[in-house]
This record gives structure tokens, C-alpha cells and sequence, in this order.
């Protein structure tokens, strides 16, 4: 439980400002501290230093291999940028909008700047199990309970608050590309998984976990259908019934642990 952060007059305890901001009408692609600033502004009056944690996941959508969540806490200066050609300077954003490249240089220098980033995974079997919400909850706490200090907030990317209580949470759409606390987490988070699903590739050549990290590919449903799925794939998910050799090893999974996964093939 966070202690000292409940209002008097709020029953709730919720700090102000966790409801979402206004979208953003352009949203750089670099990102900055405008959530950060606005927390520590609504908080500032009342005396609350605020810690402020970054969290984003990846690995939702694959079809094999955990999803993993990186939670990351800054000091609020200024993060680390690479250089580019010439004088063009790359600044740290969403994962997705980097080259690998660019990510694997990122992923040597934030944990030297961050004062405190942790990782969480949530494997097949447990996705299975609980459905992808709730896995992805677990990930997310075991990622924040392993910080050094407990975060007092904790920024999402999406609209969809995953965690709730105890934990208070302010959900923002491309929080990503507007956050320098989320962006590092998930560069940490991509590079983290990546690298994991390579080295599953070792093990099972032919699936393209290298390249695809899990998600569905070409290579990887040739495969599937060819040798069916591996221990590190998601064994409740509807791609099976797409699979007639192995659509029996399909596992039921109770209705009431949430969602699983839509065929995509």
C-alpha cells in the first residue's frame, strides 16, 4: 500500500490528476515528461513528492512466448540520445517507432541512467491459465514490486487500467511517445523479449522466433501447421482451431479468467 498519499477529503485516496489529460491534437515522436510535469504539478501544492513509474508491455499479441512488462523510474532529467548521421541527434520514444539497432544502443544506456527499472513476465502456461488480462496484471506487479522504491504513481500506455488498486494509475494513449518514463520501458520491455524469443529460436529452429519474436508470420504458422506448436506456445489461444493435425491439443480455458486470443490465421 502507498502510505501518505489518501486525501482527507477524498475517501477514494486517489491522487489528483490520474483521470487522463486531453489527447494530444500532434504528438512528437520524441518523447518528454508532459504526464510527469503535470502529476508533479497537480501533487506539488499539497507537499507530495511523487515517484512516478513507466510501465509498458510486449508481447500481448504473439502467439508464443511470454508477455513482459518493464516497469522504469527516471529522475526527471533529460534521457540519453544517440547520434545519428551527421548532426541528427535519435531521442528516446516508443520502441516501435526504432530501428533494432537503435533499441539495442538505447537498451546499454538506460539502466545506467534510470534510477530504477525491473522486469516481469507472464509465461504461456500462466496465460493460459488466467487469461491475458490477468496475466498481464501479474506481470506488471511483479515488475513494480521488484523497483527499488514503490512507485506512488504509475503511467500506462492505452486506455485500460490492467493493474488498479492498490496501485494508482494514470492511463494515457501514445503514453509512449509522451512519456520519457514509459518510453524507456518499453524499449527495456522489446529488447528484453526479443532477445528471449532468440534464444528460443536455438532450440526450435524452422518457427522464425528470431525474426518474429512469437507473433504470427508467414514462417511461423508454415511451421505450426507443419510441426505443430512448441512448450513455449499459447496452448488455449484460437489459432488451433485453425490447425486441423493439432487442433486437439487445444486447451479448454474457464470463460471467467478473461480474454484469450482471436484466430489470425
Amino acid at each position: 500500500m502507498m502510505s501518505g498519499m489518501e486525501s482527507p477529503t477524498d475517501p477514494t485516496g486517489a491522487l489528483p490528476g490520474l483521470e487522463p489529460g486531453p489527447a494530444a491534437k500532434e504528438i512528437s515522436r520524441v518523447a518528454g515528461y508532459e504526464i510527469e510535469d503535470e502529476l508533479l504539478a497537480l501533487s506539488a501544492p499539497k507537499g507530495r513528492t511523487v515517484t512516478i513509474a513507466g510501465v509498458d508491455e510486449v508481447g500481448r499479441g504473439a502467439w508464443a512466448g511470454p508477455v513482459v512488462v518493464c516497469a522504469a523510474v527516471t529522475d526527471l532529467t533529460p534521457p540519453p540520445v544517440l547520434q545519428g548521421r551527421g548532426n541528427r541527434t535519435i531521442g528516446l520514444t516508443d520502441s516501435k517507432l526504432l530501428t533494432e539497432t537503435h533499441r539495442e544502443s538505447f537498451a546499454a544506456l538506460l539502466p545506467g541512467w534510470l534510477t530504477g527499472h525491473a522486469i516481469g513476465e507472464s509465461g504461456p502456461g500462466e496465460i493460459d491459465e488466467v487469461g491475458m488480462t490477468e496475466a498481464l496484471r501479474r506481470a506488471a506487479v511483479r515488475a513494480l514490486e521488484s523497483l527499488p522504491v514503490p512507485p506512488d504513481v504509475v503511467i500506462l500506455d492505452g486506455k485500460h487500467d490492467f493493474l488498479s488498486r492498490p496501485w494508482r494509475v494514470r492511463c494515457e494513449v501514445k503514453a509512449d511517445q509522451r512519456s520519457v518514463t514509459v518510453a524507456a520501458a518499453s524499449v527495456l520491455a522489446k529488447v528484453h523479449r526479443d532477445r528471449l524469443m532468440a534464444g528460443l529460436d536455438e532450440d526450435f529452429p524452422g518457427y522464425g522466433f528470431a525474426d518474429s519474436a512469437g507473433y504470427p508470420s508467414p514462417v511461423h504458422q508454415k511451421a505450426l501447421e507443419e510441426f505443430g506448436p512448441t512448450p513455449h506456445h499459447r496452448m488455449s489461444w484460437s489459432y488451433l482451431d485453425d490447425l486441423p493435425r493439432w487442433r486437439h491439443l487445444k486447451k479448454p480455458r474457464d470463460p471467467l479468467a478473461g480474454e484469450g486470443q482471436l484466430s489470425l490465421l
